[in-house]
């Protein structure tokens, strides 16, 4: 499997210069019926192809609340969203979950496995969804498995495989359908230090491969291995910036060109 895949836009899509996402004054209210709570409170935030985003912040700070409307799982209360170029943000339920198949792969802190499922079953899920056919199910499965060194494991269900190895599983099923982003919400939270070294060394190196990702943590030494750290606080992004990754990153391509 050649991940990731660089989309084309359609004629229907708005070229974005290079950005996957494009938030403009985002901001989402819950009406609880005797209040409304304002989790986001007009967010500006912009990710390039290619880039790896950890997104960081206290508890109720509105991280969980901006990976939702990131993944098309919920729809903002004001502001314009672009996905790839596409328009997400006044979509309705069926199209929005039509673009959470094709454009985005999730990678959870529970791992969010079906216990029934081999691991090759599980991996295949989100390409029965998309219309896939089963030989191109099949391919697309075993070699995502390979990819993240558990080619030896395909039968395999979720219970005979360590906490590490099931979120490798969810990794090569995010990756499946050849999205566009990655999202991972806290993806080493419920792992031992070294698994949840091997699962971060495994992100690192899909994106020098050259995915995208957005992933929120409180784990420091993922936000350390990010390029960027976006810190949320109330509802507002307060800090975002490069991290030295990123600039050895650039250093090491500038010494190269030389």
């Amino acid at each position: 499997m050649n991940w990731p895949l660089s989309r084309k836009t359609n004629g229907s899509e708005t070229q974005t210069n290079g950005h996957i996402i494009t938030m403009q004054s985002i901001r989402k209210v819950y009406d609880t019926g005797k209040i409304q709570v304002e989790a986001l409170r007009g967010i500006d935030l912009e990710v390039g192809r290619g880039e790896f985003v950890a997104v960081i912040g206290p508890s109720g700070s509105g991280k969980s609340t901006l990976l939702n409307l990131l993944g098309c799982l919920d729809t903002p209360s004001d502001g314009n969203y672009l996905l790839g170029g596409e328009a997400v943000a006044g979509l309705d339920r069926d199209r929005l979950a039509d673009v959470r198949n094709r454009r985005v792969g999730f990678v959870f802190q529970n791992f969010n496995l079906l216990p029934q499922l081999t691991a090759l079953e599980n991996v295949e899920m989100p390409m029965l969804f998309g219309g896939i056919g089963r030989k191109e199910r099949r391919r697309r499965a075993m070699e995502g498995l390979e990819k993240v060194g558990l080619g030896d494991r395909t039968h395999h269900r979720p219970t005979e495989l360590s906490g590490g190895q099931m979120q490798r599983v969810a990794i090569a099923r995010a990756l499946s359908m050849e999205p566009d982003i990655l999202l991972a919400d806290e993806p080493t939270g419920n792992l031992d230090t070294g698994s949840g070294t091997d699962v971060l060394s495994l992100l690192e190196e899909l994106w020098k491969q050259g995915s995208t990702l957005v992933v929120v943590t409180h784990d420091a030494a993922l936000s350390k291995r990010a390029q960027r750290v976006v810190e949320i606080r109330d509802g507002l992004i307060v800090n975002d910036r490069r991290t030295q990754t990123a600039r050895d990153k650039a250093s090491s391509s500038e010494d190269t060109a030389n």
